[in-house]
């Protein structure tokens, strides 16, 4: 059995923390575009659901408050128990990701569905007990320049809205705007977000036991045959 698979089935360690992962539902045509080519959109979808699942199963075994997906659809047999499901707001990225935090209140992390290869060890540090001992924020920057994580001793919708999302600057825009705020931000690990295919192939190799890693084998052997 995948460690992922058994650990659903345990109870979930508490937290101070509300963890969340803003995502849209996998259906063909509405995710991973930059996929195709040169996977089908069917293809490129399956990819979405096992980056999604496989980013929800660590969720669902790490510490916190509580956890939920936000949403842009439906929930699907991706979703594993325990995981609150919450609809995402309306407007640009940057206004789903502000109306996101503001229905929160306490400390909130929030990560993305891109990154499969999300580790308990990777966001440890901003869900250990002393996570927010003299912290405001915790950022964790994505290769491409924009980010994969956003925590928040108290949630500010203000601290988001504006900033522009899916360009290459959108990274050090946001963290300046932390830190311009006057909060005191610590980092996560730089991660690589899957958007293309060469992006895919190396996030498989870093998790080859996932879910993703399996799919984007089934999508290979596909294509080859």
């Amino acid at each position: 059995m995948n460690p992922a698979e058994s650990g659903a089935h345990r109870t979930a360690p508490a937290g101070v923390t509300t963890l969340l992962v803003i995502a849209k539902e996998p259906l063909p045509g509405r995710v991973k575009t930059r996929l195709t080519p040169p996977f089908s959109p069917v293809e490129a979808a399956r990819l979405a659901e096992a980056a999604l699942a496989d980013t929800l199963r660590t969720v669902r075994v790490l510490p916190a408050a509580r956890r939920a997906v936000v949403l842009d659809g439906a929930p699907g047999p991706w979703l594993p128990p325990g995981i609150e499901v919450v609809a995402q707001g309306t407007g640009g990225l940057d206004e789903r990701l502000a109306t996101a935090f503001g229905a929160c209140s306490g400390p909130t992390l929030l990560i993305g569905m891109d990154t499969p290869q999300v580790t308990a060890a990777y966001l440890a540090p901003a869900l250990s007990p002393t996570a927010w001992d003299g912290c405001d924020a915790w950022f964790g920057p994505a290769e491409d320049g924009g980010f994969w994580a956003l925590g928040l001793a108290e949630p500010d919708p203000g601290l988001l809205r504006g900033v522009p999302m899916s360009v290459p600057e959108t990274g050090a825009v946001q963290r300046r705007r932390l830190v311009d705020a006057g909060l005191t931000v610590r980092d996560l690990p730089r991660l690589r977000d899957v958007d293309t295919a060469a992006d895919a192939a190396h996030v498989a190799s870093l998790a080859p036991h996932g879910l993703f890693a399996a799919a984007l084998a089934r999508s290979t052997r596909v294509a080859a045959g």
